[in-house]
């Protein structure tokens, strides 16, 4: 403890432009203060939410979902954060707050997470973490990169990986229980969203696969949700991106995938990283919008890296984790005091959040051993002297024995002594209202986006008429029948071949559906059939656009109803291929290794289809199956239904770690 201690005098010393907590207390216009007119003030500990005895009076109005609760003035007094801030003004009295959402409390006790490393459960990512989360606050885990953030957050969602392992409670609204579906909701760090439909669009397709109930309720969910995130100026505005040559731009689209999960109007929100790949200007919108919803009502509850000062301001309250071990938790003020009481106060022209993560960021030592001989024009690096582990065993020990761990202990208790109102979930849709939203969005998708078919009907009709035209004018003679048939095989085989340009949208599509699955929106049967029932239409516009012209250039026998047995052999063809390429984008999601594959059995199939040899003189049984270009019409329903149902095994073992989230 001595050189501990010695290190922080060194660093008190070094730290010239540090100020003294006296020296800390923030003037009227200081960037820590709430401004005058906030929605709200912050909750101390003082003002834990009593089930029984409360001190708001509530009032559900009937016929809808909005609580208006009447807010009587909190006292101003951090006493017990001694942090030395001025108040946040007082809401004038019996102002009144129109609350749309009934938030809840969340507690996590003592929470540990291990994970599976090559032997056993060695690997603890996060260490014996507690902390609380209160309606109408936003409360956000800071920390550098692996520092366990993420997992601290999954853990609390009850969204841990299957082969994870978690010790300790969670508790909401003081029952020990897992939040149902409906209740919560989670955004992941990185999010796939449908280019091709508008913002409203998206969210209207996002509610109908959530919500029960008939559609013309959800219009109003989806409105709220468009206003709460502030994309009331985008909601007719297509997403954009990939094949669109301007979509919308970071900020919007990561509200957007906010805004998805607001439809289900959840009482605790989870996001990962809601500043990721924003700029200064959209991560102050994001944060302003996250806090005009905090004041609905909502429990906030995110992991951030770094954020600036005026962002730092916003937070309710603030986990910082390095190494899986909390260094601290408590409201935002009272973590400037535990840093100057640990002996590492931050400077008056630095970010709080940069100072923090300056001091706990073991990166850094990489930093001081390359400026460890180097001299700038003020002298040496003084503010890159301080040791990391020595500045983040100090800061553990500290908020061990600090007041603020035990104000974080007692509120815990008072938060679980009693257990309040359960959530309770409003259903979800249908697995055939699922399968109807899903085919109609996909056909809207399909029509709108050129390279899913419309590229590949433009690609079947240049190589048809390529073929066409090499197999045009053959006579009816008896040699000419053997020409033909190798038309109808070159021509089944290469367009077959030729499906393999739809890889690319379909990898898409799967990672929208992992997206969607991992909130339970959708599932795997759900997806299979909404995928092929959207598809059909535009099989059967390819199948018989390719076959009227293919069956005419190489003069095939005349009859409407061997020109429909062509037709519809062809079409299953197709079907059956789409089936396949699913099932193999599925099972690598990977553009290359799928396109490797489907090249590699189509083939096969080609060898085997009777064409280069009979296919009784094909040797062994490998060689022998029942599987031809020529003949596949004779097994294609069969084909179809195997091929469904290996899809649907394989998503629904692919999708084990979503399921069980």
């Amino acid at each position: 403890m001595e050189e501990i201690q010695s290190q922080s005098d060194n660093y008190r010393s070094s730290s010239s432009s540090a100020s003294s907590p006296a020296s800390r207390v923030p003037s009227s216009n200081f960037f820590y203060l709430r401004k005058p007119g906030s929605v709200r003030q912050p909750i101390s500990f003082e003002d834990s939410p009593e089930w029984e005895d409360t001190d708001n009076d509530v009032r559900v109005e009937e016929g809808g979902d909005s609580i208006n609760v009447a807010i009587t003035p909190t006292s101003p007094s951090l006493s017990k954060l001694n942090s030395g801030s001025l108040p946040s003004p007082p809401l004038p009295e019996r102002a009144v707050v129109a609350r749309k959402i009934a938030g809840a409390s969340v507690v996590w006790k003592d929470l540990t997470v291990t994970i599976k490393g090559k032997r056993k459960y060695s690997d603890k990512v996060v260490k014996s973490s507690s902390g609380y989360a209160l309606p109408g606050t936003m409360t956000v885990i800071m920390g550098p990169a692996k520092s366990g953030k993420s997992t601290l957050l999954r853990a609390i969602a009850g969204r841990l990986h299957h082969s994870d392992r978690m010790y300790g409670e969670i508790f909401v609204n003081g029952a020990k229980s897992r939040m149902r579906y409906g209740t919560y909701g989670f955004v992941e760090r990185e999010t796939t969203l449908i280019g091709s439909l508008t913002v409203r669009e998206y969210l209207y397709y996002s509610a109908l696969l959530q919500l029960p109930g008939f559609f013309c309720q959800k219009k109003s969910v989806v409105e709220d949700a468009i206003h709460a995130m502030s994309l009331s100026d985008y909601a007719n505005k297509l997403i954009g991106g990939h094949c669109y040559f301007k979509g919308l731009p970071s900020g919007e689209r990561r509200r957007i995938s906010i805004a998805r999960e607001l439809v289900m109007r959840p009482h605790v929100l989870f996001i990962d990283e809601p500043l990721y790949h924003l700029d200064s200007v959209s991560t102050l919108l994001m944060m302003v919008t996250l806090k005009k919803l905090a004041s609905t009502g909502c429990t906030l509850i995110f992991t951030i890296y770094q954020s600036s000062t005026e962002v730092f301001g916003l937070f309710d309250r603030i986990c910082l984790l390095s190494n899986g071990n909390t260094l601290f938790f408590g409201e935002t003020l009272a973590c400037l005091q535990h840093f100057s009481n640990a002996g590492f106060p931050c400077p008056i022209m630095q970010s709080p959040s940069d100072h923090f993560l300056r001091a706990i960021n073991t990166d850094f030592d990489r930093i001081i051993a390359m400026c460890k001989n180097w001299q700038d024009d003020h002298g040496d690096f003084s503010s890159v002297n301080m040791d990391t582990a020595v500045a983040i065993h100090t800061l553990e020990a500290t908020y061990k024995s600090s007041n603020d761990a035990a104000a974080v202990e007692t509120m815990i208790l008072r938060l679980t002594e009693r257990e309040g109102p359960l959530l309770k979930s409003k259903g979800k849709a249908g697995n055939a209202t699922r399968v109807a939203v899903l085919t109609w969005r996909s056909l809207l998708v399909m029509s709108r986006e050129w390279k899913y078919y419309w590229l590949r009907l433009i690609l079947y009709m240049l190589l048809t008429l390529c073929i066409g035209t090499v197999f045009s004018g053959l006579r009816h003679s008896l040699s000419s029948v053997v020409t033909r048939v190798a038309a109808i095989f070159v021509f089944v085989s290469f367009t077959s071949l030729l499906s393999i340009a739809g890889v690319p949208a379909l990898l898409k599509e799967i990672k929208i559906y992992a997206c969607e699955e991992s909130n339970m929106h959708s599932g795997a049967l759900v997806f299979l059939l909404g995928q092929l029932l959207s598809s059909i239409p535009f099989l059967f516009l390819i199948s018989i656009s390719s076959s009227l012209v293919f069956y005419f250039l190489v003069g095939l026998q005349d009859g409407f109803s061997f020109l429909m047995y062509f037709v519809l052999n062809f079409f299953v063809c197709l079907l059956v291929n789409e089936g396949l390429m699913l099932l193999i984008t599925s099972l690598w999601q990977h553009v290359f290794w799928s396109v490797l594959t489907m090249v590699f059995i189509h083939v096969i199939m080609m060898l085997s289809a009777g064409y280069f040899r009979i296919r009784s003189a094909l040797p062994g049984p490998v060689w022998t199956y029942p599987v031809s270009y020529i003949a596949f019409h004779t097994y294609s329903i069969q084909a179809s239904l195997l091929v469904i149902a290996f899809c649907c095994i394989l998503h629904m073992s692919s999708c084990v770690s979503f399921s069980t989230l």
